[in-house]
C-alpha cells in the first residue's frame, strides 16, 4: 500500500560487562551486590557477555530480546549453570527437564493446575491463611516470612500430597527449603565443584537439608502405596505409574521427581511474595488503605473469602501484580544454545548460557516509569500498555511458562485478602529496607513485623478514592495464546 511507512527493525547493541575476577568472574558483584550488578548491565548493551566463574554467558538486557529466547525453546532449551544444579536437587521434573521431553511431563501435570482447578483452591488457601495468623497477639512481633513459608508449605502439601504430611515434617520442609534455595544460588554463581565438596558447615548444612527433602518424599510415596487413592497430585501421579494403554508407565523416580519439583517451586516463591507484599504496604500507607477498603466492602467483618469473591478482589490482585514486578522471587534464569545460533546479531556457540532477569526487565524505566516506587495502580483494568504487559513476565512465556502460574496467583491473592482483611503489619521502630540476600530467589528472608489491629469499616460512598472497580472474570479456561505472554497481571484474573 502506498505511503506506508515500513517498520524500522531495530539494531541492537552487543557488549561485555566489566569487573571480570580471575577464576570467580563475575559471581563475586552477582553475590555481593545482585541487583545493582543487574541494573548495570543495560548500559553495556542489550546483550551483554559476562563471566560465571571461568564460563562465558550472556545476559539479556531487553524484553524483546527475553521473548525471542522464551519462545524458541528449542533453540534456547533449559539448562546453563541454574538448571544443572536444580537438576541435581529436583531430578528430571517439569523445571529442569529438556524440551523433548517437556510436553509428556507437562500434558501429565497440566489437569491439577488448570485456572478453573485454581479457583477452587480458594477455600483451602483461605483456610490455612486464617489459621497461620489467628494466633497474632496485637502489639506483638511476627516472624512474617517464617508464617509465610508455614502457609505456603502446608497449601502445597495439601495440594499435593493431601493431609500426608504433619505439622512437624511440614515444619522440616519449610526449614530444608530455606537451607537449599540458599545453597542453590553461590553454586549457579560460582560453579567450581570443588569448593561446595568441602566440609564447611555451608555445604554441610545445604546436604543434609537436601537429603532429608528426598527421605520425606520417598517416604510419602511408600506410604502412600499402601493406602487408598486420593484425589490428589501424588495420587495421579501413582494412577498413571501403571500405565493407561496409551502412554508408558511412571516409575517411582519420575514421581519423586515431579512431587520435589512441584513442592520446591510451590513454597518458597509464593511465601516470599506474600512477605514482600506485606512489607511493601507497611511503607506505602495510600495503597495499604486502598487495598483495605477493597476488603472490607468485598469481604466484610473479615470474613474469609472464597472463590466467588476472587473477581472483586481487583486492588487485591493489583498489589500482588505490582509485587512481583517490583520484588519478583524469580529473579535470574538461564537458559542454553542448543545449536550455533545468533542473537542480537551476536553468533553464539552450541551450548552457550543465555540469561534473562525478570527483575532487570520489571525495573526498566523504559517499560515501567519511577521503577522503584511501588504502585499497584499501574495494573488497574485497562492501565498498563501492550508493552508493559509484554515485559512483565514473573512466571518466564512460551510453552515453558510456569505451569502453576494461575495457581500462584489465587493463593497469594487469597491469602493476601485473608490475612489483610484481619489485621495490619507494621515494620519493627527504626526499620529501613535493606538489598535482599542473594539465593535461588529473592525476597525478605528473615522479615519480622509488629501486628496490629485493624478495625474494619466500610468505605466513603462517595469517594472516588475507593469506589468500586469493574468486576472481572476469573479465568476457566485457557486463553489461546496465553502461553506465549510474560504478563501475569490482574488484567487477566
Amino acid at each position: 500500500m502506498k505511503g506506508v511507512v515500513p517498520e524500522q527493525k531495530r539494531t541492537w547493541t552487543a557488549g561485555t560487562a566489566p569487573g571480570i575476577f580471575p577464576l570467580l568472574g563475575h559471581g563475586i558483584a552477582l553475590y555481593r551486590r545482585p541487583l545493582a550488578f543487574l541494573n548495570s548491565l543495560p548500559a553495556h548493551g542489550d546483550l551483554v557477555e559476562i563471566r560465571l566463574g571461568p564460563q562465558r554467558a550472556w545476559m539479556v538486557c531487553h524484553p524483546e530480546l527475553a521473548h525471542e529466547v522464551l519462545m524458541d525453546p528449542h533453540t534456547f532449551d533449559k539448562g546453563g549453570p541454574l538448571y544443572d544444579r536444580l537438576g541435581k536437587l529436583m531430578g528430571d521434573g517439569l523445571v529442569t527437564c529438556r524440551q523433548p521431553a517437556h510436553r509428556d511431563k507437562r500434558r501429565l501435570l497440566q489437569p491439577a493446575f488448570r485456572p478453573s482447578h485454581a479457583a477452587a483452591y480458594a477455600e483451602l488457601v483461605a483456610e490455612e491463611a486464617e489459621s497461620v495468623c489467628e494466633g497474632w497477639q496485637a502489639g506483638r512481633a511476627v516472624p512474617v516470612t517464617e508464617a509465610m513459608t508455614t502457609l505456603t508449605t502446608r497449601v502445597i502439601s495439601r495440594v499435593l500430597l493431601s493431609d500426608s504430611l504433619d505439622d512437624t515434617t511440614a515444619a522440616q520442609v519449610r526449614d530444608c527449603l530455606a537451607d537449599v534455595v540458599r545453597g542453590l544460588f553461590v553454586r549457579t554463581v560460582v560453579p567450581v565443584d570443588a569448593l561446595f565438596r568441602l566440609p564447611t558447615p555451608a555445604n554441610r548444612r545445604y546436604r543434609r537439608a537436601l537429603a532429608r527433602l528426598h527421605a520425606i518424599i520417598d517416604a510419602v510415596i511408600t506410604e502412600r502405596r499402601r493406602g487408598p487413592a486420593r484425589d490428589d497430585v501424588l495420587g495421579t501421579l501413582l494412577s498413571a505409574a501403571h500405565g493407561d494403554g496409551e502412554a508408558a508407565a511412571r516409575t517411582d523416580r519420575e514421581i519423586h521427581d515431579h512431587l520435589m519439583t512441584l513442592l520446591l517451586t510451590g513454597a518458597e516463591t509464593s511465601a516470599l511474595t506474600l512477605a514482600a507484599a506485606f512489607s511493601l504496604l507497611a511503607r506505602h500507607p495510600e495503597a495499604e488503605e486502598r487495598l483495605h477498603a477493597e476488603l472490607d466492602t468485598v469481604l466484610p467483618g473479615g470474613r474469609r473469602p472464597g472463590p466467588d469473591d476472587l473477581p472483586d478482589l481487583v486492588r487485591t490482585r493489583c498489589v500482588v501484580s505490582e509485587t512481583l514486578r517490583h520484588s519478583s522471587p524469580g529473579w535470574l534464569f538461564t537458559r542454553v544454545a542448543t545449536r550455533e545460533t545468533q542473537l542480537a546479531g551476536r553468533r553464539l556457540p552450541a551450548g552457550a548460557t543465555v540469561l534473562y532477569s525478570p527483575y532487570l526487565l520489571h525495573h526498566d524505566p523504559s517499560s515501567f516509569p519511577d521503577p522503584e516506587r511501588f504502585d499497584p495502580d499501574r495494573w488497574l483494568p485497562g492501565r498498563p500498555t501492550a508493552g508493559q504487559r509484554r515485559a512483565m513476565m514473573p512466571f518466564a512465556a512460551g510453552n515453558r511458562k510456569c505451569l502453576g502460574d494461575e495457581f500462584a496467583m489465587v493463593e497469594v491473592t487469597v491469602a493476601l485478602a485473608t490475612i489483610a482483611g484481619r489485621v495490619r503489619l507494621r515494620h519493627l521502630p527504626g526499620y529501613v529496607p535493606r538489598p535482599p540476600r542473594p539465593a535461588i530467589t529473592l525476597g525478605p528472608r528473615s522479615l519480622v513485623m509488629i501486628r496490629e489491629t485493624r478495625p474494619h469499616r466500610p468505605p466513603p460512598a462517595t469517594s472516588s478514592t475507593h469506589a468500586p472497580l469493574p468486576r472481572r472474570a476469573v479465568c476457566t479456561r485457557q486463553v489461546p495464546g496465553s502461553r506465549s505472554g510474560g504478563d501475569h497481571s490482574v488484567g487477566n484474573a
